[in-house]
């Protein structure tokens, strides 16, 4: 089967300023994907005539498909249409079916239809029009030398209508593609570069139709594998079988697959043990609850917890001991420690996770430069610690320890037995 290629092109210099994000370009990607086509390019050009003519004209050797967002209104910054009329040679005319629906949506709403909203049916003579049952400007068909090329508005909730309504089911009529699948494996607690090592052997072996891919985060590395194939029962098993085999070689790293959050797998295992946590926060000031509360029915297993900034705070509400912190300071294995084991006291939970660190960008030493965290993870059976050392950013420190710490906690809970599968 003939594989089909599409390029996603944004229009419009606001992208290019930055003053608001392209999330149209995604949206249509995830779509043709979900229909067999891969998008080979993708990019955002200006309101600028020469730049998207040069845009449409390297797209079209690119791909079968070219699929324009943007630059359909009618203020004179929106150019898509007469960029589309040059390129194709086709004059701008009056399209009766268009200019039907404009005036509709303009009766409907008991608004007078101005000049310049009636030039929006305007469109190259040989376009056939995509109706826009979301807003006044039409999106438009064309096909030139074996390529279609498809424009739509810029406007996201009108774009996402026209494109899985009108747009996907007619790019399935006029093609055969094959099936593309994703599989989404969830690691955590190993580096990227590492877990290429551990796992080379067995990316080594995968067919010639699947590939993978390495996403790294915060402390976790999402592994892609996506398949293509004519047959998408016998692919998705194939993957199914394959992740499996994955899970034999490094079981101790995977907490989950397709897209699962490490928060919600912390959920499931305590959901399904009956119990709870606490949290004791310094350095990440209340991070942490709130990657828990982003999980739905988090109430169950999360108790709630205290951010202990100050070290009064310490001292007074989780009994660490002045004589520890005169000692060892706020940022030490042995605070996390009385603070993590003083919390799940005070909370009178199974567990309790307690963090302090120095998240910067200034209040580092030689001994503790910025970006050291310490966290750890208390229960009946003791206490365990980690440290780590992240000079980032100040948000990008307390992101990373926060999901360090639940890593931490994640395998602490899954070295018990009983873990929910």
């Amino acid at each position: 089967m003939k594989e089909i290629t599409a390029s996603v092109i944004t229009v419009g210099t606001e992208i290019l300023f930055g003053l608001i994000l392209d999330t149209n370009s995604q949206f249509i990607s995830n779509a043709l994907t979900g229909i067999g086509v891969r998008v080979v390019l993708k990019s955002s050009v200006g309101d600028e005539r020469k730049k998207i003519l040069e845009m449409l004209k390297y797209a079209s050797t690119k791909s079968t498909l070219v699929l324009i967002t943007g630059g359909l209104g009618p203020t004179n910054d929106d150019i898509t249409k007469k960029c589309l009329s040059e390129f194709f040679d086709s004059p701008l005319q009056m399209n009766p079916g268009a200019l039907e629906e404009v005036s509709a949506y303009f009766a409907k709403r008991g608004i007078p239809l101005t000049e310049i909203n009636r030039k929006q049916a305007e469109m190259p003579q040989l376009a056939r029009m995509i109706t826009n049952e979301m807003g006044t400007a039409p999106g438009m068909w064309l096909e030139k030398n074996g390529r279609v090329f498809i424009s739509m508005p810029g406007v996201p909730h009108e774009m996402h209508h026209m494109l899985m309504t009108r747009v996907i089911p007619d790019i399935r009529g006029k093609y055969q593609t094959p099936v593309i699948q994703h599989k989404l494996i969830m690691t955590a607690g190993i580096g990227e570069s590492w877990l290429a090592e551990r796992i080379s052997g067995w990316e080594k072996n995968l067919p010639g139709h699947i590939s993978l891919a390495y996403l790294p985060g915060y402390g976790q590395v999402k592994l892609r594998l996506t398949g293509t194939s004519d047959d998408a029962g016998a692919l998705q098993a194939e993957l199914n079988e394959i992740s499996n085999d994955l899970g034999k070689i490094i079981p101790e790293y995977i907490y989950g697959a397709d897209g699962l959050t490490l928060e919600e797998r912390i959920g499931q295992i305590l959901t399904v043990r009956q119990e709870n946590i606490s949290l004791a926060e310094s350095c990440t000031g209340g991070y942490i609850g709130h990657l828990l509360t982003t999980v739905p029915g988090s109430s169950r297993y999360f108790t709630g917890g205290l951010i202990a900034y100050h070290n009064d705070i310490k001292t007074g509400q989780l009994a660490v001991s002045e004589v520890t912190l005169l000692k060892y300071g706020a940022v030490s294995e042995e605070t996390v420690r009385e603070m993590a084991a003083g919390c799940r006291k005070l909370f009178n939970t199974h567990y309790a996770i307690a963090t302090s660190g120095i998240a910067g960008p200034s209040g580092g030493s030689p001994e503790k430069p910025v970006g050291t965290i310490w966290m750890a993870v208390a229960d009946e059976s003791g206490t365990v610690t980690r440290k780590i050392i992240i000079p980032k950013d100040r948000i990008n420190t307390i992101r990373y320890a926060s999901v360090a710490s639940l890593i931490l906690f994640w395998q602490r809970i899954s070295q018990k037995t009983g873990t929910a599968t």
